[in-house]
């Protein structure tokens, strides 16, 4: 399932580092589950705080500030941590699922 949002002004540009962890990068820069969980996981933040911020504007009647981008925003914001719910849930699953295993 691809949860990636194509968008040039996406602020979770950071959702697609887990299908890039493959691929190596140059200057020693960490690769691996952790860096792209992480990425994702500022990313989301990144998202949630873009989305307050223009929510606040909306509030203080700032002209330059369009109801419709800050819906938007909300709402990317919104899916975004629905998804890294869903992500935990599933690790948190997975790891219960390894502890009750017989050896």
């Amino acid at each position: 399932m691809d949860l990636r949002i194509s968008s040039s002004t996406a602020p979770l540009s950071g959702a697609g580092l887990a299908r890039r962890a493959a691929t190596p990068q140059a200057e020693g820069n960490e690769v691996g589950f952790s860096s792209a969980l992480k990425g994702a996981l500022q990313s989301v933040s990144a998202a949630q705080n873009h989305a307050s911020a223009l929510q606040r504007e909306v509030q203080m009647e700032n002209p330059s500030v369009s109801l419709e981008e800050t819906m938007v925003a909300i709402q990317k914001a919104q899916v975004g941590f629905q998804a890294t719910l869903h992500v935990r849930n599933r690790m948190v699953q997975a790891y219960t699922d390894i502890m009750n295993m017989q050896v």
